[in-house]
């Protein structure tokens, strides 16, 4: 926030170099550090994405509750549910069939979990995995070296693909054609994907720490992102469960829908008003 002789806002989209500064490179953790605090000498109001960083917040900076607000993202209209004849052409340009992946997509970085989850889906009964893969979309992030040597090891044993970084046009028919869509990361300040997967009508596996609780808002299977095992129970009775898999999408798609930009935006603007 620069130097500014009138009222100012500034978006807070989460305080993970505060929280876990191991998650990231140094250099960040450090120039995040010193930007962060001159620029709330600057700031007037925060609004955050979430309640749940609006505590942390308000709870870590010392700040009064009145001068601090949580409004919600909002979801882009391209996702939506799909038919396989929809499908069926970008699935096959990654080697996919519908309905039979399961589906991770962000950066392969500490912060998303990536390890435990590839230790649990290691463990799933080697018929389910090899029915059901787990795909991974995510450009290659920091520290993450030794995910990676497992990925390419799981890829090699033809239960995981790895489809990098993909294509913005891409992403609406990879989410609506995944089984379920696993998402076990440690911190959040929202978590768009479990949204994005929602809107398209994907059954969503996530973590019950964070923001993940609230964002999912019910519609979503919880597990304990620190515990192996959990996220293993999680993947192995909700993949072959239909009739979970059938509410969950339901309930997913109900909630999705209390996401919009336009209510974003007008929630936003009610706090440039109220200044």
């Amino acid at each position: 926030m620069p130097d500014f002789p009138g009222r100012t806002v500034n978006t807070v989209h989460d305080l993970s170099h505060v929280f876990y500064p191991e998650f990231h490179p140094q250099a960040r953790v450090d120039f995040m550090n010193m930007a962060f605090g001159s620029s709330l000498r600057n700031t007037t109001h925060v609004i955050t994405d979430t309640e749940t960083v609006r505590q942390e917040f308000i709870q870590h900076f010392g700040w009064s509750a009145d001068k601090v607000t949580a409004i919600g993202l909002g979801m882009d209209a391209a996702y939506h549910p799909r038919s396989d004849a929809e499908l069926a052409p970008v699935l096959a340009k990654h080697g996919l069939q519908p309905r039979s992946y399961a589906l991770y997509v962000g950066t392969i970085e500490p912060r998303k979990n990536i390890g435990r989850l590839l230790q649990a889906y290691e463990q799933l009964d080697p018929a389910l995995r090899k029915a059901c893969p787990l795909v991974l979309a995510g450009g290659k992030g920091w520290k993450s070296e030794d995910v990676h040597r497992r990925m390419e090891q799981a890829a090699n044993e033809g239960w995981l693909h790895y489809l990098s970084y993909v294509d913005q046009a891409d992403l609406p028919m990879l989410y609506a054609g995944a089984r379920l869509f696993a998402y076990p990361s440690l911190y959040e300040g929202f978590g768009l994907p479990i949204v994005e997967a929602m809107a398209s009508g994907t059954p969503v596996l996530t973590s019950d720490a964070s923001c993940m609780p609230e964002v999912a808002g019910g519609a979503a299977a919880l597990v304990n992102p620190l515990d192996v095992d959990d996220i293993l129970r999680g993947l192995q009775s909700h993949l072959g469960d239909e009739v979970w898999l059938r509410d969950a999408s339901a309930k997913g798609l109900a909630r999705a829908a209390t996401y919009s930009w336009q209510r974003c935006a007008a929630e936003t603007l009610a706090v440039y008003k109220a200044l």
